[in-house]
C-alpha cells in the first residue's frame, strides 16, 4: 500500500525536475483549470523546476491562460500528472508510456489502470476539487492566481453547485479556497458565463429542433451545414447541453454534433434520473451516471444509442 495520497504525490512532485499535466481531449473548464492551476501551483512552489500544462487549445476557454507545446524533451526523465482523464485514449498531445513515472488524478468512475499511482475519488465534484484538497493537504502553495482557475473549474462542473457531486467537502475546501486567496470570485463569472450572441440563436435552434420521446428521452442531431449555418464549432454545441436542465418533460437529454475535423460524431450526455454512464460505456465512451460523453463513428450508431436511452428512460419512469 502506498503511504498518505497527498504526501505520496507532494513527495513524487519534489521529487522530478520535469514535470509535464495532461488532460483529456476536447478540453472543458474543469480539466483547464486544474491543469493551468496545478502548473502555477507546482512553479510557485519549486521555482527551480520545469513544469508544463500541455494538450490541444481551446480558443473559447483561453480566459483560463495558455498552454505548453509539448516537445521532444520533455518526456526525458519527467513526472506526468494526468488530471480529469479515466482512461488512456482520451489523453491529449502525449504519450503516456514514456515518462519515468504517471500519476492519475481523477473524478470519475474507473475505467482503466494507465498510471503507475492513480487518485480516484468519483464522489469528488470536480478535478478542479480534488487539486484544492491535495495542495490544502500537503507544503504546495496556492495561488491567487491558480485559485480562480480552480474556483472556476469547480464551477463549471458543478453547474453553479446544482449538481449533485456537490457535497459539504465542495463548500469546506471552496469556502478554505477564499478565506485563503482572497479572490474576488464574483468577478470571475463574466469570463464563463459571457456569450456571443450566435451562440443564443443557435441555442434557440436547439430548442426547437429537439426531438422529444414519449419516454421523456430528447435529442437533437447537429451536422455540419447546421454549425456552419450558426459560426459555431462541435465544441460549442456540445457544451449547449448544459442548458437544457430542468425542462419538466424531459428526463435524459443528448446532443450529438458532426465533428468534421475527427471525423466523429460527437455525442453529450446529461440526465436527472436514468443512468447514462453505462449506455455510453456501450458505445466506447464513459463518464459520470448523470453526464458522460461518446464519440460515435456516423448518425446510425446515434439512432441505435438514441433507442438504449431510450430504454432506459422507460425503465426509470417504471421503477426498474
Amino acid at each position: 500500500m502506498f503511504q498518505n495520497k497527498y504526501k505520496f504525490i507532494y513527495k513524487k512532485i519534489k521529487q522530478y525536475d520535469r514535470i509535464v499535466i495532461a488532460r483529456h481531449v476536447g478540453p472543458d473548464p474543469d480539466c483547464l483549470g486544474a491543469q493551468i492551476a496545478l502548473r502555477d501551483i507546482i512553479k510557485n512552489t519549486f521555482p527551480k523546476k520545469e513544469v508544463y500544462a500541455v494538450g490541444y487549445p481551446a480558443s473559447r476557454f483561453s480566459y483560463l491562460g495558455t498552454l505548453d507545446k509539448m516537445q521532444e524533451e520533455y518526456y526525458q526523465d519527467a513526472l506526468l500528472i494526468v488530471v480529469d482523464l479515466p482512461d488512456k485514449k482520451r489523453i491529449d498531445g502525449v504519450d503516456p508510456e514514456r515518462f519515468s513515472y504517471r500519476i492519475k488524478i481523477d473524478h470519475h468512475p474507473y475505467i482503466e489502470t494507465f498510471c503507475d499511482y492513480e487518485w480516484i475519488d468519483d464522489t469528488a465534484s470536480s478535478a478542479s476539487q480534488m487539486i484544492m484538497e491535495l495542495v490544502f493537504q500537503t507544503k504546495l502553495t496556492m495561488t491567487s492566481y491558480a485559485a480562480e482557475r480552480l474556483y472556476l473549474g469547480l464551477v463549471s462542473d458543478t453547474n453553479r453547485f446544482l449538481f449533485q457531486y456537490t457535497t459539504s467537502k465542495t463548500f469546506d475546501l471552496v469556502s478554505k479556497l477564499i478565506k485563503t486567496t482572497g479572490i474576488s470570485f464574483t468577478n470571475l463569472y463574466e469570463n464563463l458565463y459571457l456569450r456571443p450572441l450566435k451562440e443564443i440563436r443557435f441555442q434557440g435552434y436547439i430548442g426547437e429542433h429537439l426531438t422529444v420521446t414519449e419516454a421523456g428521452f430528447a435529442y437533437i442531431k447537429i451536422t455540419n451545414d447546421i454549425l456552419q449555418e450558426y459560426h459555431v464549432d462541435a465544441a460549442t454545441a456540445g457544451n449547449m447541453v448544459n442548458n437544457f436542465n430542468y425542462i419538466d418533460e424531459i428526463l435524459a437529454w443528448a446532443v450529438f454534433t458532426e465533428d468534421k475535423n475527427r471525423g466523429t460524431i460527437r455525442g453529450s450526455l446529461r440526465s436527472r434520473g436514468p443512468i447514462v454512464n453505462e449506455v455510453a460505456t456501450h458505445f466506447g465512451g464513459g463518464g459520470h451516471i448523470y453526464a458522460s460523453g461518446v464519440r460515435l463513428e456516423n448518425f446510425e450508431q446515434v439512432d441505435t444509442l438514441v433507442e438504449e436511452m431510450n430504454q432506459e428512460c422507460e425503465k426509470y419512469k417504471k421503477g426498474l
